[in-house]
C-alpha cells in the first residue's frame, strides 16, 4: 500500500537547507549579547517558518507570517531598539534573585511540553496532506476552523495576548516622584556644586578633552595638542595654557614643538 502523501525531493532539499540554519539563527538569538542581532535573526527565524509554511501548502499562513510578524512586529522591535539606543553590549546581571533558573526551568519545561504534544500528535499517524482542508481554498478552509472548531481557543488566546500586552505595559511605565528639574535649576545646580569643572558643560559626543576650558587645545588620536582648536586672539594675547599637563602618556613634545 502506497502512502497517501510522498514527500518531494525539492521539499526535502528545502527542509534540510533552511532548518539548520533556523536552529542556529534561534540559537544565535539566544546567545548573542546585542539586542539588535537578536532581533535580526529573530527575523530569519520567522521568514524560515514563512517558507516553510508555503512548502507545505499553507499559503495564507506563509503570507500572514513575513506581512504581520516578520514586515510589522520586527520592524517595530528594530525602530524601538533604533529609538532607545544600543551601543553596548547588555548587561548580565541578575536585578531579581533566582530568576535564572526559574527561566531555564520553565523553558526545559515548555519544550518537553512541545515535543510530547507533537510526539502524540504525529507518531503512529499517516499524514494526508492539505488537499481535503484546501479544497475550496487555503483562506476559506482556515477559516472554516479557525471560525467553527476552534472558534473557543482563538479567544481565549486573543484574551491572554491583549492581557500580556497590557501588562507589559504597566510593568514598563515609571511614575516619575519628583518634578523634572527645568534647565535653569540644572545650570544654578553646576555652579552651587562642589566643583565648577563642568560648570560650563561637558565636551559633546565624539570629542576626546581632559579640560572643557577654551584656552586648553584639544588633542589629536595620537595624543598630541592640535593647534588649530585655540583662537587666534587668544594666540596672540598669550592666554594659551601649556597643554602638557592634559595630554596622555608617552607622547614626544619635541614632535610637537617641531610642528
Amino acid at each position: 500500500m502506497e502512502p497517501l502523501l510522498t514527500i518531494q525531493t525539492p521539499e526535502t532539499v528545502l527542509f534540510w537547507f533552511l532548518a539548520p540554519l533556523s536552529v542556529l539563527a534561534s540559537l544565535g538569538m539566544l546567545l548573542v549579547k546585542k539586542a539588535v542581532h537578536s532581533a535580526l535573526l529573530l527575523a530569519w527565524v520567522m521568514v524560515s517558518l514563512a517558507i516553510f509554511y508555503i512548502a507545505q501548502g499553507a499559503l495564507f499562513l506563509g503570507i500572514v507570517q513575513v506581512v504581520v510578524y516578520t514586515g510589522a512586529v520586527m520592524m517595530l522591535f528594530l525602530f524601538i531598539l533604533m529609538l532607545v539606543g544600543v551601543d553596548s553590549s547588555d548587561s548580565l546581571t541578575e536585578t531579581i534573585t533566582g530568576l535564572r533558573p526559574i527561566a531555564i526551568t520553565a523553558a526545559v519545561g515548555f519544550g518537553g511540553l512541545m515535543v510530547s504534544l507533537l510526539g502524540r500528535a504525529t507518531l503512529g499517524r499517516e499524514p494526508i496532506g492539505l488537499d481535503a482542508a484546501n479544497g475550496p481554498g487555503n483562506v476559506q478552509g482556515l477559516a472554516a476552523l479557525l471560525f467553527s472548531k476552534y472558534v473557543w481557543p482563538f479567544e481565549v488566546i486573543s484574551a491572554l495576548l491583549i492581557t500580556a500586552a497590557v501588562g507589559a505595559m504597566v510593568l514598563a511605565h515609571h511614575q516619575r516622584t519628583t518634578p523634572r528639574p527645568t534647565q535653569r535649576e540644572q545650570s544654578v545646580n553646576r555652579f552651587r556644586s562642589d566643583s565648577l569643572a563642568g560648570a560650563a558643560g561637558l565636551p559633546g559626543p565624539g570629542v576626546f578633552a581632559r579640560h572643557n576650558a577654551v584656552d586648553v587645545p584639544a588633542l589629536l588620536p595620537d595624543g598630541t595638542p592640535a593647534p588649530s582648536s585655540i583662537s587666534a586672539t587668544l594666540k596672540a594675547r598669550g592666554d594659551v595654557i601649556d597643554s602638557a599637563q592634559f595630554q596622555l602618556d608617552n607622547v614626544d613634545t619635541s614632535v610637537v614643538e617641531e610642528k
